[in-house]
């Protein structure tokens, strides 16, 4: 098997990559985005957008009570 990021061959120290830097690369990939794995539940963004117009009604209204009051 070799090297996801450069196809060099895998050291088994830092498997499956070739070594530490290969390693890091593919950590900051995931860190910033570049990888994702998608859902397969449709309900997940459904459930989302739900969530974030509730909320939203409540910063709306003023708070999660809907008092009108700030927080502090």
């Amino acid at each position: 098997m070799s090297c996801p990021i450069c196809d060099k061959d895998k050291v088994e120290e830092f498997r499956p990559f070739c070594s530490k830097r290969c390693a890091d690369i593919d950590l900051g990939r995931w860190m910033t985005g570049s990888y994702a794995i998608a859902s397969q539940d449709p309900d997940d963004d459904d459930e989302l957008m739900e969530e974030l117009e509730k909320k939203l009604g409540e910063i709306a209204a003023g708070g999660p009570t809907g008092d009108g009051s700030k927080p502090h």
